[in-house]
């Protein structure tokens, strides 16, 4: 699963590298973005196929909602179900997004208390770890007066043989060459994308239990922990 993940680039990075093209949102950078809380989000606009970096709550909520109070509001999509859920289909087919960030946080057992770990690309020569590109998937939703939610949920995969020993789940993580696929921008089957990245694109490292608190958010928490 991914439950957790950092936000560190700022608006202007995140518009040049992926190419969006709208009014800026403001945001600041974050080692601790949680459910329910904002995060940046790239998506295809409905209206004009440009692409748009907007903020937007992580937990689906999806347009056909009837009590939102009520409503599970998902972090994640099994990758297996994305097509047939009827909480997903819809939005697999035609509201895919990318949500990009630095690192994700995953949890193992050890001496009886859990034990946080960082997880992000492997710096290789030429490359820049600092971009994570999750696939998701987008929902707008109108309340009685008006206003419209607009979330996202993170789609998820098997983990593949280096992350297996910390969690069985990883999110799907899109290359860069697999964007506009996702996006609905290219022509294919985005379906073929819900895969674990290789054995050899990401480290992970242990960090302090200081991440397991939602109200600790710092540089402090990426910094791997002394032996």
């Amino acid at each position: 699963m991914c439950g957790r993940f950092a936000s560190l680039l700022p608006p202007e990075a995140i518009a040049r590298i992926f190419g969006t093209v709208n009014p800026l949102p403001n945001f600041a950078a974050t080692w601790n973005l949680c459910p329910r809380q904002d995060a940046p989000v790239i998506r295809r606009n409905p209206q004009t196929g440009a692409r748009h970096l907007d903020l937007l709550r992580w937990g689906l909520l999806p347009h056909f909602t009837q009590d939102p109070a009520k409503a599970p509001r998902p972090i994640n999509a099994r990758s297996e179900t994305i097509r047939t859920s009827g909480m997903f289909r819809a939005a697999f087919a035609t509201r895919r997004c990318i949500v990009p960030a630095a690192a994700f946080y995953e949890w193992r057992e050890e001496d009886s208390a859990k034990q946080p770990y960082a997880i992000a690309r492997v710096v290789k020569e030429g490359a820049d770890r600092s971009v994570i590109a999750f696939a998701g998937l987008w929902e707008s939703w109108r309340a009685p007066d008006g206003t419209i939610e607009r979330s996202f949920t993170i789609a998820t995969t098997s983990a593949n043989n280096t992350l297996r020993d910390l969690h069985e789940r990883m999110p799907v993580i899109l290359d860069q060459p697999d964007w506009p696929l996702w996006l609905g921008e290219a022509e294919g089957d985005p379906a073929g994308l819900l895969r674990p990245q290789p054995d050899d694109a990401l480290e992970f490292w242990k960090v302090s239990r200081a991440v397991s608190n939602i109200r600790n958010n710092g540089p402090e928490l990426l910094q791997p922990l002394a032996a």
